[in-house]
């Protein structure tokens, strides 16, 4: 039986919880974030540039009369920018930010599919060998014998650099 996304995760086994993660690619690494933040998937389209933002700030991009600031999440994680692809997605996430519900758009190469990942079957992040910093990794979860890097958004998303960058982006004009 399918679950829809806004759901109460299903019990597996005592105590452990049933979560929906989307999973997606950047790199030909595969990586997962749990559905509850995502708000949509769109078609990656022209960004509106604004200047001064950190390196990892792609632009910002119209969304109903939103200005939403997208992420590149491979420039995040210390690597070079993403190369733009027809199967390159906006993630368009909402996050609370100072009280405020804010949403933010991240870059990634590919969206793979929404998949159920117990509690129990997520292993803590390994402390060495990640291409990840080990902070933003939630744990290593595994799927037809790959692993999928399971990503804290709290983490990922929750830095003074990105404060400001939210806070710049609102301010910046859509041409």
């Amino acid at each position: 039986m399918s679950r829809h996304a806004g759901t109460a995760p299903a019990e597996a086994g005592l105590g452990s919880r049933i979560r929906q993660y989307l999973t997606f690619t950047l790199d030909g690494e595969l990586f997962a974030i749990g559905i509850s933040q995502i708000k949509e998937i769109i078609e990656y389209g022209a960004l509106t540039s604004v200047p001064m933002m950190p390196s990892f700030i792609r632009g910002v991009i119209n969304l109903r009369g939103a200005v939403v600031p997208v992420l590149d999440l491979q420039a995040r994680f210390g690597r070079a920018a993403s190369t733009v692809s027809r199967r390159s997605c906006v993630v368009i996430l909402e996050i609370e930010a100072e009280g405020d519900s804010q949403q933010l758009g991240v870059l990634v190469d590919s969206v793979s599919e929404v998949l159920e990942l117990a509690d129990s079957s997520i292993e803590p992040a390994p402390s060495f060998g990640a291409a990840v910093r080990p902070d933003f990794i939630e744990g290593m979860g595994k799927i037809n014998g790959r692993f999928v890097i399971v990503l804290s958004l709290a983490r990922v998303l929750s830095t003074q650099e990105l404060a400001a960058a939210l806070d710049a982006a609102p301010a910046a004009a859509l041409v």
